[in-house]
């Protein structure tokens, strides 16, 4: 479901603590490079929901009590879809002048954000790039957290309805994956890309890339903020900031459509 108008602040979900878990496992995914198996961990704080789960070890365990969606069970990824050698770091060689803006349609309406690619330029370069190629086309939101962050970018739910990510992300955090199914929230371009850590902050409206447990791992996911989120400062490259359609953004729940990511330039 949508989360509510607003989203300014994160103090409504749950304590400081429990906050700075939550935030410290968000935005990861399950790597496409080398898939994990996962075990099944009960939620005591029903109201979050993060967004992404790779992690080992007693930090990871703790994290995972109030993850959801599609990052509470096992499930081997898909093949990518472009082929690639493992291990390979991507390096764009889309030129980029610092002046363009992404322009997201979504069944939702249109969300603008401008580049740091002062900060990021490898970053943006190579989301310029997916989005020339038509990669984001009809792929759906698959994670929403409510005060927190929207996340899209995965490949794998572009086969899919929007009712069928709706329901599969919800059965896989349940720990049920049908066989042959993809686990939702594991996809991507099939090349991983060095992080780019700058001192900018996790606004609200903050763009940035989702990445496994690995630190240069993100692909094509990427999130936006619901709210300022000080945990993940210094830790996700944070590579762009909405500046036209923020209530779009808040009125987006998971299933809702990318129709196409355009480049103003």
């Amino acid at each position: 479901m949508p989360p509510g108008a607003g989203g300014e602040s994160h103090s409504t979900l749950v304590g400081d603590r429990e906050h700075a878990v939550a935030a410290e496992s968000a935005i990861r995914f399950t790597s496409a490079v080398q898939p994990r198996r996962w075990f099944v961990v009960p939620l005591v704080v029903a109201a979050l929901v993060a967004l992404g789960g790779c992690g080992g070890g007693t930090d990871s365990e703790e994290s995972d009590r109030v993850r959801g969606n599609a990052d509470l069970t096992a499930a081997e990824a898909t093949e990518p879809a472009i082929a690639y050698e493992e291990g390979t770091m991507h390096e764009s060689d889309v030129t980029v002048s610092g002046s363009e803006v992404a322009v997201i349609t979504t069944t939702r309406g249109t969300i603008k954000f401008e580049f740091f690619a002062a900060d990021a330029p490898n970053t943006v370069a190579s989301f310029i790039e997916l989005a020339d190629s038509g990669f984001y086309d009809g792929i759906k939101f698959h994670r929403v957290v409510p005060n927190f962050v929207v996340q899209g970018g995965d490949p794998q739910t572009r086969e899919f309805s929007s009712e069928q990510i709706a329901e599969m992300t919800a059965r896989q955090a349940r720990g049920i994956i049908q066989p042959g199914e993809p686990y939702i929230g594991s996809g991507g371009p099939g090349w991983t890309q060095k992080a780019e850590i700058s001192n900018r902050k996790h606004l609200k409206g903050a763009v940035a890339m989702a990445r496994s447990q690995a630190l240069d791992s993100a692909g094509s996911q990427f999130y936006i903020c619901l709210g300022p989120q000080p945990p993940l400062d210094g830790k996700y490259t944070v590579f762009g900031q909405v500046i036209e359609g923020m209530d779009v953004v808040e009125a987006i729940a998971v299933g809702d459509e990318i129709q196409s990511i355009a480049i103003e330039r």
